[in-house]
């Protein structure tokens, strides 16, 4: 059965699209069932996989979630990491999480889209050159969706 209808995964593109159209920033959002190891390491190693550490101003960032096991991780670039303050990235994760908790899976993504996509904005505001770098779809991981 499949963990996100087409609705919802459009609704997650159009956030992605819209947190990336006033911003050079690149935002990805990755998902499989099942994660063995701490979402914090499962996320750096897809975000390599995804190429998201080869955007031009290094300023990625990938939301990920392991549905099944219930655990997920945000992480940014370099580039972007230098500029957001310290706590952003554990507020992002407090905030989506309250929407989780009600099993408001769509919902807290799109919440953490917006909060990447404000501070995107904010330190690299979109220039006249930019270009979409990534896909802006979902990667499922494990190949369903």
């Amino acid at each position: 059965m499949a963990r996100f209808t087409e609705e919802e995964q459009l609704q997650i593109r159009r956030a992605v699209e819209l947190a990336e159209a006033s911003t050079s920033g690149e935002i990805r959002v990755c998902i499989e069932k099942k994660c063995d190891v701490e979402p914090l390491e499962r996320a750096t190693q897809y975000f390599e996989q995804l190429n998201m550490h080869k955007t031009r101003l290094r300023n990625g960032v990938l939301i990920y979630l392991a549905t099944v096991d219930r655990k997920f991780a945000i992480i940014g670039d370099g580039g972007i990491n230098e500029l957001v303050p310290a706590d952003f990235w554990d507020s992002t994760k407090e905030a989506m999480l309250e929407q989780f908790k009600y099993g408001k899976l769509v919902e807290g993504i799109i919440t953490g889209l917006q909060m990447a996509g404000q501070q995107l904005k904010k330190y690299f505001p979109h220039q006249d050159n930019d270009r979409n770098e990534l896909p802006d779809d979902i990667a499922f991981m494990d190949g369903e969706d």
